[in-house]
C-alpha cells in the first residue's frame, strides 16, 4: 500500500468532515482529515440545511489586503478558519481534497486534470444518509466535471451570474439539504491579468456580492431550521515572474494560505 502524506490539521480537506459532523452523518470512507474544531460546538441540534459557496482562488493574502471588501462575508459567516491548500495547489486537486477529506494520492487527482473521481466523496456520504444535494457549477469547470456520477442534482450553468440565479431558485424551492455553488470569475481574471488588477478585484467583489445575496436568501428561507453557511476557497495566487500574470500551483504561502468563513445557526443563535 502506498504511504499517505499526512494532511495538516488545518487543511481544506477538513471541509468535508466538518460538514458531515454538522449534519450528523458518517464521512466518506477515505476521509482522513479532522473536522474543524468549531463543529463540535453545534452537535445538537444537527443542521438540516447547508450552503457552501466555493469561490476559486481567493487566498488569505487577498483577504488581508482587502479586509473591508469582505465585511459582507463576515456578516453572514463570522467564524474564520485559517487553512492550507493541498499540493499541487491547482483547482481540481484542491477541490477533490476539499470534498473528499482525502489527500491527492488517495483521491487520485495529482495534477491539473479533470477526471471523474471514483473514490468516496462528501456527496456520496450525503446521499447514503438520505440527504439531497444540489451542485451548481459553471459548465466545464473542475467542480462541474470531477464529481459526476453521483446521486445528486447537477445544475450546469453558463457562468457565475447564471449559477447565482440558479442557486437562488434552488434555495427558494427548498428541496435540497446541501447546496454547493461554485464561482470562477476571479480565477479567470487573475490568469488574464494579475491578482490585484482592476479586473481581478472587480471579480473578487462580485464573489462577495453574490455570497451576500445567497446567504441572505438562505437565512430567510431556513430561518426556522438549524443550518450552516460557508464561504470557502481552494487556493490563493501569485504572479508568475516569467509571464507577469497571475498563477498558482506552488507551495508558496500566497498559493497555500486560505481563510474559510462559516456560520452555524441553531436555536441558540450563530456559533
Amino acid at each position: 500500500m502506498q504511504a499517505m502524506t499526512p494532511l495538516p490539521v488545518f487543511s481544506i480537506a477538513s471541509v468535508t468532515p466538518t460538514i458531515c459532523t454538522l449534519f450528523g452523518i458518517e464521512p466518506p470512507s477515505n476521509c482522513v482529515a479532522p473536522p474543524f474544531s468549531f463543529s463540535s460546538v453545534s452537535r445538537a441540534p444537527e443542521v438540516r440545511r447547508g450552503l457552501v459557496f466555493a469561490a476559486d482562488a481567493i487566498g488569505a493574502r487577498l483577504l488581508r489586503s482587502y479586509a473591508r471588501d469582505f465585511e459582507p462575508v463576515l456578516k453572514h459567516a463570522p467564524l474564520i478558519v485559517d487553512a492550507h491548500a493541498v499540493m499541487p495547489s491547482v483547482t481540481p486537486v484542491c477541490f477533490a481534497s476539499m470534498f473528499t477529506g482525502a489527500p491527492p494520492e488517495v483521491h487520485g487527482i495529482r495534477k491539473y486534470e479533470k477526471p471523474i473521481l471514483t473514490c468516496d466523496t462528501l456527496f456520496d456520504a450525503m446521499s447514503r444518509a438520505g440527504r439531497r444535494v444540489a451542485l451548481v457549477a459553471v459548465e466545464g469547470s473542475s467542480m462541474d466535471r470531477i464529481f459526476r456520477n453521483r446521486d445528486i442534482d447537477y445544475f450546469t450553468e453558463k457562468y457565475d451570474q447564471e449559477a447565482v440565479e440558479r442557486t437562488h431558485q434552488v434555495i427558494s424551492e427548498d428541496r435540497h439539504d446541501l447546496i454547493v455553488v461554485y464561482q470562477q470569475e476571479y480565477d479567470d481574471r487573475i490568469h488574464a491579468t494579475v491578482p490585484e488588477s482592476p479586473e481581478a478585484l472587480r471579480a473578487m467583489r462580485n464573489h462577495v456580492r453574490n455570497f451576500d445575496s445567497l446567504a441572505s436568501a438562505a437565512g430567510v428561507r431556513w430561518a426556522d431550521r438549524p443550518h450552516v453557511v460557508a464561504f470557502v476557497s481552494d487556493h490563493g495566487t501569485h504572479i508568475d515572474p516569467q509571464t507577469g500574470r497571475g498563477t498558482h500551483g506552488s507551495d508558496s504561502p500566497e498559493d497555500l494560505e486560505v481563510k474559510l468563513f462559516w456560520s452555524v445557526k441553531t436555536s441558540a443563535g450563530i456559533r
